[in-house]
């Protein structure tokens, strides 16, 4: 209730059920019902009943009345997902199955795998392919090398309808945008843990000294998206005067 309060929450549902603690928690799935949980916080409701009740992953599949494949696909994307791809996930920027997949690679190498499937706009198909051959690479510098030089498939000609069309103007745009929000989450998580203040002197100066110059292409950016969407916005409002 005080947390509503301080949410500034008018009223607030209440359901009240009797239950242990593991059967209460599972209940949040069908509480959810309307508005569905995403994977990663059925992860985390996963996780937490293997921690706090030692419950294996058949005797959770039971209580949640899901096969033990889904539990351990969930527990997958919180226990050995890099956090970085797990915000790109919460994002939108990657498919849980993408993701699912990734999960699969050492740690060291699974952000390069996720931002090249996100750069090339690749199917969760294309992204399983993909994680398949770098998993028979035998370390974790082959893989990053394999990547860096990775190109699509080539595919028989032109007239085979699974060829990707080239990218509209639009579309590249787009492509850009979640490059930003994916390197922003990831630079906003390292800046608000401190990661500057634990740096030596030498490369506390120079990341203050980045951090400065970014600052000023931010405000560049910011500027000329302002000015881009004011121009639409006069554009639309000419088409609505003009039809």
């Amino acid at each position: 209730m005080h947390a509503a309060q301080a949410l500034g929450w008018s009223g607030l549902h209440v359901h009240v059920i009797d239950a242990d603690a593991s059967t209460a928690a599972v209940a949040l799935v069908t509480l959810h019902q309307r508005q569905e949980l995403t994977e990663l916080e059925e992860g985390w409701l996963v996780r937490w009943l293997r921690r706090k009740h030692g419950l294996s992953q058949g005797g959770i599949a039971k209580l949640m009345g899901k096969h033990k494949s889904w539990v351990s696909r969930r527990l997958m994307l919180v226990d050995s997902l890099e956090l970085t791809v797990q915000s790109d996930l919460r994002l939108g920027l990657l498919s849980p199955r993408s993701a699912q997949s990734i999960a699969a690679l050492p740690r060291g190498n699974q952000q390069q795998a996720a931002e090249l499937i996100m750069n090339q706009g690749m199917t969760t198909q294309q992204a399983e392919r993909l994680v398949r051959q770098l998993r028979d690479l035998d370390s974790d510098e082959a893989r990053r090398q394999a990547m860096e030089t990775w190109q699509p498939a080539p595919v028989a000609s032109d007239a085979d309808p699974s060829r990707p069309r080239p990218r509209t103007e639009g579309e590249l745009l787009m492509q850009d945008v979640s490059t930003l929000m994916q390197v922003g989450v990831r630079l906003e998580v390292r800046l608000l843990d401190g990661v500057i203040a634990r740096m030596d002197t030498d490369g506390a100066a120079h990341a203050k000294a980045a951090s400065a110059e970014l600052s000023g292409l931010l405000a560049a950016l910011f500027g000329v998206l302002g000015r881009a969407i004011q121009v639409e916005d006069q554009a639309d409002a000419t088409t609505l005067e003009h039809p």
